[in-house]
Formats: C-alpha cells, structure tokens, sequence
C-alpha cells in the first residue's frame, strides 16, 4: 500500500470524491502543513494555524495509480485560485500535494506541468511539498458525505464533483 496527502478544498468534498475509486483502501480527513500541533477544526478554520484541510489517501499502487489519483485530484477541483474552491475562502482551502520522496516529487511535477499546458488557461497554484505531519480530523468528519448527504453543502457542493468523476471516470469507481 501507499499513500498520498491531498488538499483541494473542503476534505468533505475529497474524502467523498477518493472514497468511491477502485484501489483506495481508505480516506481519511485531516490537516497538514501548519506550524500548531493537535490542531482542531475550528483553529484550522480561523486560519491562524496555517494548516490545509487535506484527506490522507491509502490506495493500492498495482489498481490505482498515482497518476490517476492526481487526474481525478485535478478534475474535482480548481487549481487555479489560491486558497479558495467556489465560496470556501482561506488558507485551509489551498490546493496543496504533499510527497513523500523525490520518486513521487518527480511525477507530481511532471503531472502538473503536463495538466497545466492542456487543460488550464490560468497558472496553476497547487503547493507541492514534502510530506509534514498529518493530524486526522476530529471523528465527526470521517465519512461526512455517506452520513450526510441531504445537508445542503452536500448537495449543492459535493454532488456535482461526484457525479463528475460518475460521468467522466466510471471505469474507475466501485462497484
């Protein structure tokens, strides 16, 4: 197994997006890249901790590639705008990829300058960084979509990257 720590937005709207792909063994919301240990929500949420709401991705290397990972990464969110997705507005909600080793820096780089070039008219403003500390969300995160997916946020945030990746990548999702 690895693992890869991804920031794009609300985790909510990551975790619900990475839960649904074959290979992921599992998706768990948390924060990285602040300078506050044992941050909690409502700290990160003030911006004063400097971390990124991020999800922390067990996948399965021989089903999922990295690539793939990124290629869904980049089509559920913006890159594009620094520290906001749509009205999500802070540090916390910056587009970050935290890379373990420079094997994973390399793709993560080629990735990019790859995606940037065909796909996006605006300078790419995803951080790419080594991996710091993770610190999981508080349990009232994990699986936020699955336990509340009639909550408004879901509907009318969530839904549409889910139904994207349902219409452009159903090859890739569980069953």
């Amino acid at each position: 197994m690895e693992n890869i720590i991804l920031g794009g937005g609300c985790f909510w709207c990551l975790e619900a997006v990475f839960q649904r792909l074959k290979g992921v063994e599992s998706v768990q919301s948390g924060y990285a890249g602040g300078h506050v240990k044992n941050p909690a929500y409502r700290e990160v949420c003030n911006g004063t901790t400097g971390h990124a709401e991020v999800i922390k991705i067990e996948y399965n290397p021989e089903e999922i590639s990295l690539d793939t990972l990124l290629k869904i990464f980049f089509t559920t969110h913006d890159p594009t705008t620094l520290n906001r997705q749509g009205n999500d507005v802070g540090t916390q909600y910056r587009s970050v990829i935290y890379f373990k080793n420079e094997d994973e820096q390399k793709v993560i780089a080629k990735f990019i300058e790859n995606v940037a070039k065909d796909y996006w008219t605006n300078p790419i403003v995803t951080e790419v960084e080594i991996e710091p500390t993770f610190y999981p969300a508080e349990e009232y995160h994990d699986d936020y979509y699955n336990q509340n997916n009639s909550n408004p946020y879901c509907f009318v945030v969530i839904n549409p990257k889910i139904n994207k990746i349902k219409s452009e990548y159903a090859d890739l999702l569980k069953v």
